[in-house]
């Protein structure tokens, strides 16, 4: 096996050495973008030797603007079709694509570019997508396709504060129960329970350091890579190795220290004020957070705010499962309005 070169240096080298030439020769110098972006481990930086296993290699999305793509697109596309044929190593290898912005955009997120995203649009179009949208690497820039890329690049700060309040909600109703399911001997519960804060506490830091965070599959090794995972990543295995709710809430309330500790770090709010309190005056100790509390009247778009106070329900991911397709999106719309 020789060294491996991610996907990213080879399509970069692809669009150099044989996409570019042959664009010049065949079609003159057509504006054009260029990037290697959506679908493909390739595309976070994540791509290894096992991963040349299938729909892997040298590929490059080009963009034309709209008149460009009806004249020429179907002969451009014809001849990246015929190029690669002649290339044929005996392996399935990924098409290269042409496209204009509107239509890869609308195929992808179900957004139309000439459209400002509103607060529905950020709820509804799935995180994982934004990031494989605005990861990557752009090769070539002459129609807009950076532009398109920098409105997508993080959530607006309104809608952002709205996550977050969302997030710590997720965390809070929860957390006396890791206590209370082993309390009655069910310590597969309480793990279970225990599983599902790691995986909140970590999307909260993926929040609150501003990132996109990736599908399941990469998660926890985008999540390593955040400036709180050397820290932070020790405290959740040991949730997640506890054998008992005693432990496993200890293991919690570290956490939660230091996750309102990051929240402080942002300056948003004055610093929290969590306390440990017992619920009810069961024997279950809670981290309880002032935090959801302060983010709330920061929020001041009043579409935000119409969505927060009906309840912080959180972004699109969580319907992932059912409905996962672009053209599923507007169907999530009357989560976040509700009924006509």
């Amino acid at each position: 096996m020789g060294t491996f070169v991610s996907g990213i240096e080879l399509s970069r080298r692809h669009y150099a050495e044989e996409v570019r030439p042959l664009l010049h020769s065949r079609f003159g110098a057509i504006p054009h973008s260029a990037a290697l972006l959506g679908r493909g481990s390739e595309v976070l930086g994540f791509d290894d030797q096992m991963s040349t296993d299938h729909d892997w290699g040298p590929r490059v999305l080009l963009f034309l603007d709209e008149e460009d793509f009806a004249a020429r697109g179907a002969a451009l596309r014809a001849e990246l079709d015929q190029a690669r044929s002649s290339r044929d190593t005996g392996r399935d290898q990924p098409r290269d694509e042409v496209h204009t912005l509107r239509g890869y955009f609308l195929r992808e997120l179900a957004w139309d570019v000439e459209v400002e995203p509103g607060v529905t649009d950020w709820l509804t179009m799935p995180e994982h997508t934004l990031l494989t949208l605005t990861s990557g690497a752009v090769f070539r820039d002459e129609v807009g396709l950076g532009r398109v890329r920098q409105r997508l690049a993080y959530y607006p700060r309104d809608v952002w504060l709205y996550l977050m309040v969302a997030g710590w909600w997720r965390i809070h109703p929860e957390m006396n129960l890791v206590g209370r399911t082993g309390y009655v001997g069910d310590e597969l519960g309480s793990s279970l329970i225990g599983s599902r804060l790691v995986a909140d506490v970590m999307r909260l830091c993926f929040l609150i350091e501003r990132r996109y965070a990736p599908y399941s599959k990469w998660f926890g090794t985008a999540f390593a890579r955040l400036a709180c995972g050397p820290r932070m990543t020790p405290m959740l295995q040991r949730v997640m190795r506890a054998s008992t709710w005693r432990e496993r809430e200890e293991a919690l309330t570290t956490v939660y220290e230091h996750l309102a500790e990051m929240h402080d770090g942002l300056g948003l709010t004055p610093a929290v004020t969590g306390e440990v309190v017992r619920l009810w005056d069961r024997p279950f100790p809670v981290e309880w957070s002032s935090v959801p509390d302060l983010l709330f009247p920061l929020i001041v778009d009043p579409d935000v705010r119409a969505v927060a106070e009906r309840w912080p329900v959180g972004p699109v991911d969580r319907f992932r499962e059912l409905l996962w397709s672009p053209r599923n999106r507007t169907a999530l719309l009357s989560v976040f309005t509700g009924p006509e």
